[in-house]
């Protein structure tokens, strides 16, 4: 096994390359309507649900944050004392047509005796946690089983067999601990066959791929039979989904499995992304409003619609990027249990995510 303390030779060249696509993968996906290459779906083929404007709604939030026994501290931003509620209020409008409102009762009967997988970061997390408060709110009586252990969740709603599940994987490739240490490797993903056999899963993975210092999780890269002392952190993203695709083309079996991916969770730490220089999430209380959001998509993104071109199965892409970089007053910022200080990259329950499982809940029924 070879030692390397410097990137892959390609990485600054793939980067500038990333850089220079932007703009133009932006524009020509972002209102794509139907499918590329017969792999990604955006939206339904009559409209795209990712393209519209946040509107305040009455009749929001869909849960009661106090009534809903699945919110981590992190999320529960009104248990902790945030005094706003004009974010609770905002509902997700597209352009040119309308979403179905979640119906969780529909739900668990459309998904009797199956099993639902999220598998990722705490992203995941946020949006797993929604949804099992969507549904309760429907059936606040219903008996449900809910087992938590390290890296593994499950909630049960008895009555009904529908189970939703939490893997949490930072990268979705390995992260092992070896001799010299651990082991990020970029080419393998053994943890794959704990996804298998679900009815739907849906991915994320992003955030922790920029982590560096204390908060980094891993000693080395590892790529082929080489190990890397670090790399371009947007090449090691691209490397790491491109294996994950290839397992899906490889294990997934769309006539059983239906396989979803939700896009880069945005965050808002600094204000110059929305034309407030000297601001962060901290004390926002409503949505950008802008024609066009001034800090553009991440790159992340563009990475994503790279990696999807690769894939030969279906997976459905939840866009929700654009969407998201819209509500830098959505996030606990100081009003979490479990991170004291400015979370600009968590979500409040209830909240963002749940119009993340309204999209969900509209493609999976579509």
């Amino acid at each position: 096994m070879g030692f390397s303390s410097q990137e892959n030779p390609s990485s600054l060249y793939f980067f500038f390359c990333l850089c220079l696509s932007t703009v133009s993968a932006y524009t020509n996906t972002s209102s794509n309507n139907g499918v590329e290459g017969g792999r990604r779906e955006l939206a339904s083929w009559r409209c795209n649900w990712f393209r519209g404007s946040w509107v305040y709604d009455v009749t929001y939030p869909l849960y009661d944050p106090y009534k809903c026994p699945f919110i981590d501290p992190q999320f529960n931003c009104k248990k902790y004392g945030r005094p706003d509620n004009l974010y609770l209020k905002y509902r997700w409008q597209p352009s040119s047509c309308s979403l179905p409102r979640f119906n969780g009762l529909y739900f668990l009967r459309k998904m009797r005796g199956k099993k639902i997988m999220f598998v990722g970061d705490s992203l995941s997390t946020n949006m797993w946690q929604s949804l099992a408060c969507l549904i309760h709110a429907w059936v606040p009586n219903a008996r449900y089983t809910l087992l938590r252990q390290k890296g593994l969740a499950s909630l049960t709603f008895e009555d009904y067999g529908v189970t939703l599940k939490l893997y949490r994987t930072q990268f979705l490739v390995d992260l092992d601990a070896e001799n010299v240490g651990r082991v990020l490797k970029l080419d393998s993903i053994k943890q794959g066959k704990m996804w298998r056999g679900m009815d739907v899963l849906i991915f994320n993975s992003w955030h922790w791929w920029t982590h560096i210092d204390h908060i980094q999780p891993w000693d080395y890269m590892e790529d082929g039979n080489r190990l890397y002392k670090d790399m371009n952190r947007l090449v090691a993203y691209y490397k790491g989904m491109t294996t994950w695709a290839r397992w899906v083309n490889a294990f997934v079996n769309p006539s059983k499995t239906k396989v979803f991916f939700n896009g880069v969770s945005p965050v808002h730490y600094d204000g110059r992304d929305w034309g407030e220089p000297m601001k962060s999430c901290k004390s926002q209380t409503q949505p950008f409003y802008g024609r066009k959001y001034p800090g553009g998509p991440p790159v992340a993104w563009v990475i994503l619609n790279k990696v999807f071109r690769r894939l030969k199965k279906p997976v459905y892409w939840l866009d929700i990027t654009g969407l998201s970089q819209l509500r830098k007053d959505a996030h606990p910022s100081a009003y979490s249990g479990n991170h004291p200080g400015n979370d600009c990259s968590h979500w409040c329950l209830p909240g963002l995510p749940d119009t993340w499982n309204v999209l969900f809940y509209s493609a999976l029924f579509s």
